[in-house]
């Protein structure tokens, strides 16, 4: 018996996660230089300490300017998502849970002001009776404390709640947390191996 969905973010209600890399590449092509998807993927759902500009630095074998690539990147990152919109089907799938009456949470390993601020933007904050983040745990994905509080905070046992998900880190945790697990991936995560998860699907706008 399913009582309540939790839903990653990045990747999977806001397609950062894809521009992000796409940005990256660019910019590391500036340096005749190549991020290899791979590599990336290791960092997508959690919150490592790969850090892109010091790899770069590796690859062309002599120093770059980090503060200011980190400047550039994060001034155009945030002009993209500014005119992003949220993946297809999403709206949907929260409408639906609210006829339901499900109660639905969301958790997510970055921070409540980067997930608040692009909620409130894209009008779906209020859609959240919960909201979990980086901010509130010591540990994020794949450890299950994000999926864990999330259940915890919506009055709901582990095994009656649904997570969807973008990223390999995100399904492992919801499974530790003992939560079934849809995964919809987005085009950096499609090639990853998601292990056990009930259901895989490639876009939230087919099949309800």
């Amino acid at each position: 018996m399913i009582n309540g969905i939790i839903f990653d973010f990045d990747g999977l209600i806001f397609d950062t996660e894809t521009h992000q890399y796409q940005l990256l590449q660019e910019m590391f092509a500036e340096y005749n230089s190549e991020l290899p998807l791979g590599m990336w993927q290791n960092e997508v759902g959690t919150d490592g300490s790969f850090s892109p500009f010091h790899y770069m630095e590796q690859q062309i074998g002599k120093p770059v300017e980090h503060e200011l690539l980190n400047k550039q990147y994060k001034e155009r990152f945030l002009s993209v998502l500014s005119k992003e919109k949220p993946r297809d089907g999403v709206v949907e799938y929260l409408e639906t849970a609210k006829e339901m009456d499900l109660r639905i949470g969301l958790a997510s390993s970055s921070s409540y002001h980067w997930v608040s601020g692009h909620l409130k933007r894209l009008d779906l904050y209020d859609y959240f009776q919960c909201i979990r983040t980086s901010d509130h745990v010591e540990k994020v994905k794949p450890d299950p404390a994000l999926y864990l509080q999330a259940a915890e905070h919506l009055d709901l046992a582990p095994e009656t709640c649904l997570v969807f998900e973008d990223s390999a880190h995100g399904a492992t945790a919801a499974k530790r947390a003992g939560m079934s697990c849809v995964v919809v991936p987005n085009k950096i995560t499609s090639t990853m191996n998601f292990g056990h998860v009930e259901h895989r699907l490639d876009s939230m706008a087919i099949c309800h």
